[in-house]
């Protein structure tokens, strides 16, 4: 049995706006760091065997906050990228609505299928897409001698990883939060993915209080 705590990178200026990131590698904004620092704080004693994490800054940042005061590297990992949307990336949802109505109304619906044009890199298809980071996540999870890890990645990554724990289909609406900076247990039994506790944030309400009195 190996324990995941599944991460989500922290908060970036493209979260805000609601900008679609995908594989453009954008970096933690000043609350995204903040995020990190607590997060590396909750973390600190917690026994891991190995943390791994997507190569993308916003990912990448958020890993290194959690392995650094512990000592640890970090190992990247391509196959823990968010999808890839092409010409869809760097575009506000407004944005996509007018330019990509056809493949706004596609993402929208989750169509498995759907793909959309090229823009500085190759679009995926949703099914591409959760095949890909099910496989990324599974095979680090039956990483040798680890029995318990952390993966920082992406909203799209735990999306899939809870709808594959759940036997979810992207059919049906997201009824569950992926938050940044978020921490997310999941077991891997080598067959099955179990969550154990999901959408913690508690260690950043804390945060927040603690900074404010430093900040005094």
């Amino acid at each position: 049995m190996t324990e995941i705590l599944l991460i989500r990178h922290g908060e970036t200026d493209w979260n805000v706006e609601k900008r679609l990131q995908g594989h453009h590698d954008i970096d933690l904004n000043r609350e995204g760091v903040r995020q990190v620092a607590a997060l590396g704080r909750a973390l600190l004693d917690e026994p891991l065997d190995a943390i791994f994490s997507s190569d993308l800054k916003r990912a990448l940042g958020t890993a290194q906050g959690i392995a650094i005061p512990r000592g640890m590297s970090v190992q990247l990992h391509k196959g823990l990228r968010e999808r890839c949307f092409g010409a869809l990336e760097g575009l506000l949802h407004p944005e996509i609505h007018a330019r990509y109505p056809d493949e706004y109304a596609a993402w929208k619906r989750r169509d498995i299928d759907a793909n959309y044009p090229p823009g500085e890199f190759q679009a995926e298809t949703l099914r591409e897409f959760s095949a890909r980071a099910i496989a990324a996540i599974t095979g680090l999870a039956n990483t040798p001698g680890c029995r318990k890890i952390a993966i920082v990645t992406h909203g799209g990554v735990l999306d899939s990883v809870y709808r594959h724990a759940r036997n979810m289909g992207y059919e049906h609406p997201r009824d569950f939060d992926v938050l940044n900076a978020s921490i997310n247990r999941v077991s891997w039994d080598g067959a099955h993915f179990q969550i154990l506790k999901w959408a913690d944030v508690a260690h950043l309400a804390h945060a927040t209080l603690d900074e404010s009195d430093n900040a005094a």
